[in-house]
């Protein structure tokens, strides 16, 4: 297998063929992440048999992970946009915010949802309702979907009970408590960032929301905002607890409680509890509906599934080949202080798609070093899990399965979701660790 600069060679080509092959060939986004795999497999000298595994491997991890909460996400979303549950939500929202703080909302929402849900659960569970206002509101698509993702992935990065910064804190032994006081406080300049970013630039990529909903369907034919809302608040919940069940204080116990909340708070389970949960929006119990729906709902889920089951077979041979380990070992030599785990962090999560890989990695290969690097207090270990959190956000794009969950969903072609989901996440990052400088300053 090559190394050194040569696989920053291999990986830089991999990327630009991605970008060329989607955006001026339009060839399917599925077909070219699997081609792109493969080549950046061969190029790196990996064993062309174990490409092969390593791409399966990649695909099948991936969905195992986020498949079947995909699949139950767009059931869900698409019973509530033939039912107009999707408008009775819209309606509420606007209703209590007015449709000039649309993207606001979301944002917040996002912010809100991802500290106990996974980003990409969360922006499959919250899309439908966000497509909706973004029709109700007349507001580009990307506008929205980059309101939403970026809220989602600004305490995704920071705030535990979020497995990236829990693993990141056990790593460093930070304070879990401080860490969740310094990710609140920094995911709101990050979730500021993300707002600003979709609310100024992104409307210069107008995207239509693609949604079946007829926006002037009377009230009296809209179902009650309780049975429209209920199959997402109650899966967000369900996997809140859960999250609440495994932080290291234990505050349910270690014995049934646990075990239930462990069960039906994983997202797999939640999100199917949704599904039948939203059963309650059907006109009437009949094969037209039930099999109906839930069978556009699998059709819709199909194309979405391919291409991130592929973005992670992608991100599988990444991080199979030690281009990770270049970045970091490169960047280590040089004396950053709160600076270099952050940037150790953005080679890492750039180069292989996962931020709570970037996070524990990061923290790992960085802990040795805190007391060298000035950094060995409480506060200041505190500081380096939030420092790795703001690198581990830049920035999403194709080897990223969310990358592809928050342009899938959006309706959002791969030229347009670079300009604007992945710029939005590099911004988040900039600033996050403009503003981790800024409380070290302080504070240190």
């Amino acid at each position: 297998m090559i190394n050194g600069a040569l696989l920053l060679v291999v990986f830089v080509v991999s990327i630009l063929f991605i970008i060329i092959m989607t955006a001026r060939v339009k060839m399917n986004a599925f077909l070219v992440l699997l081609l792109a795999a493969f080549g950046t497999g061969l190029l790196s000298g990996m064993e062309p048999l174990t490409v092969i595994k390593t791409i399966t491997g990649g695909f099948g991890s991936i969905l195992g992970y986020i498949g079947i909460v995909i699949i139950a996400g767009t059931i869900i979303g698409t019973m509530l946009e033939k039912s107009g549950g999707t408008l009775t939500m819209a309606n509420s929202v606007l209703k209590l915010i007015g449709s000039a703080q649309s993207a606001l909302a979301m944002s917040i929402t996002g912010a809100i949802v991802s500290i106990s849900v996974f980003c990409d659960s969360g922006f499959v569970i919250l899309s439908s309702l966000n497509k909706t206002l973004a029709k109700k509101a007349k507001l580009s698509m990307t506008t929205m979907a980059v309101a939403l993702a970026s809220g989602l992935y600004a305490t995704h990065t920071f705030v535990p009970p979020t497995p990236g910064p829990i693993a990141a804190a056990g790593n460093l032994e930070a304070d879990i408590g401080l860490v969740i006081v310094f990710g609140l406080i920094i995911s709101i300049p990050a979730v500021l960032a993300g707002y600003l970013w979709a609310t100024k630039i992104c409307p210069k990529y107008y995207v239509e929301p693609h949604i079946e909903v007829d926006i002037n369907q009377t009230v009296q034919n809209l179902p009650k905002a309780f049975d429209a809302f209920a199959p997402i608040i109650i899966p967000i919940v369900l996997i809140t607890l859960k999250s609440a069940a495994d932080f290291p204080g234990q505050p349910f116990g270690g014995g049934k409680i646990k075990l239930f909340f462990d069960f039906f708070g994983d997202p797999t389970v939640a999100l199917l509890i949704g599904v039948f949960i939203a059963f309650r929006l059907i006109p009437r119990w009949s094969e037209e509906y039930i099999n109906g729906w839930v069978g556009e709902g699998l059709k819709n889920a199909a194309s979405i599934i391919m291409i991130t089951g592929a973005g992670g077979a992608f991100g599988a041979v990444l991080k199979a080949t030690p281009i990770g380990d270049y970045l970091s070992s490169s960047l280590a030599q040089y004396h950053l202080g709160i600076f270099l785990p952050f940037l150790v962090a953005a080679a890492l999560k750039t180069a292989q798609g996962s931020s709570t890989v970037a996070l524990i990695t990061t923290s790992a290969l960085v802990s040795p070093m805190l007391f060298d690097l000035g950094l060995d207090t409480a506060t200041a270990r505190a500081l380096t899990v939030i420092s790795i959190g703001a690198g581990a956000m830049i920035m999403s794009h194709a080897n990223d399965s969310y990358f592809w969950v928050v342009s899938q969903f959006s309706g959002i072609d791969t030229t347009t979701a670079y300009k604007t989901h992945s710029m939005a996440t590099l911004v988040q990052g900039i600033t996050s660790i403009a503003a981790v400088f800024v409380l070290s300053l302080i504070l240190l």
